[in-house]
């Protein structure tokens, strides 16, 4: 397994991709109103990011065909952005995009709700958000990497949620998908070592329900096969000798 551990001058371009998408999400974050489209929102992120002089990393990307993921209530990942998908009252939404800058990589999700929201959708929105924080507690140099997966799947259990296991999260940094793979579950082994200056995506996908997947027919949106209601949270995290460093939080 080959990890790349950045340069200082490569964490700094990152750290720009990474202030840019955290800014692209908080924009983002204003247009989740009921009656707006899922390709209304795939547009202004598009137009954001490539003011910003980025690329949208998912464009095109094995075949994607927008520039960020739109996945509503029981969609996990990929759902695809359509001028036929309405938000509506009570949705959950989970915007995951990407930006390349100068080269280098960012990937960040969040999931929102969409007017007022159930008591159980808002609570399934913030454990999967602090499931990430209880992770990077452990994202540092000498900790191990399946301790990042075992704190992520211990806390969202206690909750009696369910962590996808059919995704995971990733290394990135030149490219979106770089090794190590990061699982949100617990692991049997405690997988690598991890060092200063290596720069990890991760990113709970957690279930109300079972963790079992599916990709519908569009061979991109994976749903949960239970239909229960799933949240994502993710950012780019840089490795220190220290604290974890947010470079997609502002």
């Amino acid at each position: 397994m080959s990890v790349t551990i950045k340069s200082e001058k490569e964490i700094s371009i990152m750290r720009d991709a990474g202030k840019i998408l955290a800014q692209v999400h908080e924009e983002l974050k204003e247009m989740i109103v009921p009656g707006i489209t899922t390709l209304d929102i795939n547009k202004k992120a598009e137009e954001l990011i490539r003011a910003n002089k980025c690329i949208p990393s998912f464009l095109n990307y094995n075949g994607y065909p927008a520039s960020i993921c739109t996945s509503v209530n029981d969609e996990v990942v990929h759902g695809i952005p359509s001028k036929s998908r309405i938000l509506q009252e009570g949705d959950i939404i989970s915007l995951d995009a990407g930006v390349i800058y100068q080269g280098y990589q960012s990937d960040a999700a969040r999931t929102w709700g969409v007017g007022n929201i159930t008591s159980q959708a808002q609570k399934l929105i913030d454990v999967t958000k602090q499931s990430f924080f209880e992770g990077i507690k452990y994202a540092k140099e000498g900790c191990y990497l399946y301790d990042i997966s075992n704190a992520i799947d211990d806390y969202i259990t206690s909750f009696g949620y369910s962590s996808v296991r059919d995704l995971v999260g990733h290394g990135i940094g030149t490219q979106m998908h770089e090794e190590p793979q990061i699982p949100n579950f617990r692991q049997k082994r405690r997988g690598m070592k991890l060092q200063a200056g290596m720069t990890l995506a991760i990113e709970p996908m957690i279930n109300i329900g079972r963790y079992d997947v599916c990709v519908l027919d569009d061979d991109w949106t994976v749903v949960t096969e239970d239909g229960s209601l799933s949240a994502h949270y993710e950012n780019t995290v840089l490795i220190t000798k220290g604290e974890p460093e947010m470079l997609s939080m502002l």
